[in-house]
């Protein structure tokens, strides 16, 4: 497997993902490279703070296409996002992946918010619960805010100690302890997909 190498310790500007502040879990920070581990693939790799593949995703076909599976790093598939639509009513459907059946499970949807953004629901649920801000082709920082209105997560170009900003398609994601992690990783696939960036 792929290993990007972690800043030392004492330059990390994030901390680990299993640290605690005073007593309580603190943000978990995760590295999203825009580009699939797998030869001509189309897709993106997400790595730990400690700089182990996490979890890859990847279309198996032309660049911005119509099915992507996000799968853990052994491989399993753990959700499959389909593109359905088109124009102004394309959506995203993320569904949950159950065993090597593969029966997805819808979880949650995500549509172009008339305001701008992003709005994001949940299956049964009622309505939208979270919104994605500054998602934009330009624009490689956005943040994930919860219906009542905390940021969950924020995403921006990594940066190394130094400061020196890397390559438009490498970035940091801070992802807050009580959010379901999995959920706002399938919502940066899913930027990554709106914008043409995987």
């Amino acid at each position: 497997m792929a290993k990007v190498q972690p800043l030392p310790a004492a330059a990390s500007p994030s901390p680990s993902p299993c640290s605690y502040s005073d007593g309580q879990p603190s943000q978990q920070a995760y590295t999203v490279w825009m580009k699939s581990l797998v030869f001509n693939g189309n897709g993106c790799t997400v790595y730990t703070a400690d700089g182990e593949v996490a979890f890859r995703i990847d279309n198996y076909g032309c660049k911005g296409g119509r099915e992507v599976f996000f799968m853990d790093r052994a491989g399993n598939t753990l959700i499959r996002i389909r593109r359905k639509g088109f124009g102004l009513f394309r959506r995203w459907e993320v569904c949950h992946v159950a065993g090597e059946e593969e029966e997805a499970t819808p979880w949650f949807s995500v549509r172009r918010a008339k305001k701008g953004g992003d709005a994001v629901t949940m299956h049964g649920g009622a309505g939208t619960c979270y919104r994605v801000d500054g998602c934009c082709a330009r624009k490689s920082d956005y943040r994930v805010i919860s219906g009542g209105g905390a940021v969950v997560a924020e995403v921006a170009r990594k940066q190394t100690a130094a400061g020196l900003v890397v390559g438009d398609d490498v970035l940091t994601l801070a992802v807050e302890p009580e959010v379901h992690h999995l959920l706002v990783l399938g919502l940066v696939v899913v930027c990554g997909l709106m914008n043409r960036s995987l």
